[in-house]
């Protein structure tokens, strides 16, 4: 059992979902990023999702579009990121999944990419651009090193194509909740639910949603039918908002402790 599935296990014990942070590596800067990851695993997230900045990125909506860049104008890069990761995950419990689009990757070459980010203490990677079909190369060098793959799965998704992802992917399988990109919603789409519950039926891997969840009620009724909830641009811009390196530290801690609150009770209940 890999981290991330302990994880999961661990939190199903407790009869809750997982809470899963994402953060944009780099920003603001490399040092703040580093403090955010270690804020948020102490605030109640169960994983942290850590993205590698790109200059066209694929899923990202308007919020984390601007950390990258912010991230990327500051001197962000591959190297730096996961040197950050490596002084950071001796500091956290929480398992951390790297974030990013295939180019960084290919570029630092993905033998290399693999193990380098094993040795800092990566659980997991999501590539967001990667087709499940074209993955064969990238799925090789994950499972070389010990790295976990996830996968995205679309509500546009056919179920026929379902069994596909599913066996690609080790870590955990990420169900967006609508189509598009990332960005903070005011509700959840009606066919979430169904779509959770289908996939399910194919696996036992932990299914997590992601895309649009931005506060505590959004994610209580993720958990009630899935794994674990994914929050992204709803923290990552509660950091933007801020002037001051101490006025972000508090802003991650209040805002995941807030969406912590609604991760429980609710798998117990399944």
């Amino acid at each position: 059992m890999n981290r991330i599935h302990e994880a999961f296990a661990n939190t199903r014990q407790d009869g809750r979902g997982a809470l899963i942070i994402y953060l944009t590596g780099g920003f603001p800067n490399i040092e703040e990023s580093a403090e955010f990851i270690i804020t948020a695993a102490n605030s109640g997230a169960d994983i942290i999702e850590v993205g590698v900045p790109f200059s066209d990125p694929i899923a990202d909506g308007p919020t984390i579009q601007a950390a990258g860049e912010q991230a990327l104008a500051a001197g962000a890069s591959v190297r730096k990121v996961i040197a950050m990761v490596s002084e950071v995950s001796r500091q956290v419990a929480a398992p951390l999944v790297i974030m990013t689009c295939y180019n960084p990757i290919l570029a630092y070459g993905p033998d290399r990419f693999a193990a380098d980010a094993v040795a800092a203490g990566v659980c997991g990677v999501l590539i967001a651009d990667m087709p499940p079909a074209e993955s064969q190369q990238w799925c090789a060098s994950a499972a070389g090193s010990g790295l976990a793959t996830v996968f995205l799965l679309a509500p546009t998704t056919r179920e026929e194509r379902f069994a596909e992802i599913i066996e690609l992917t080790t870590g955990f399988v990420y169900i967006l909740s609508r189509q598009g990109v990332t960005g903070v919603r005011d509700s959840l789409p009606p066919g979430l639910p169904e779509l959770v519950t289908r996939v399910k039926q194919h696996t036992d891997i932990p299914v997590a949603v992601g895309f649009g969840i931005s506060n505590a009620e959004q994610v209580a009724s993720v958990c009630e039918v899935a794994d674990g909830a994914i929050v992204g641009s709803a923290v990552v811009g509660a950091i933007a908002q801020q002037q001051s390196r101490e006025a972000r530290l508090e802003a991650v801690q209040s805002t995941v402790s807030e969406l912590s609150k609604g991760t429980e009770p609710f798998l117990s209940q399944k």
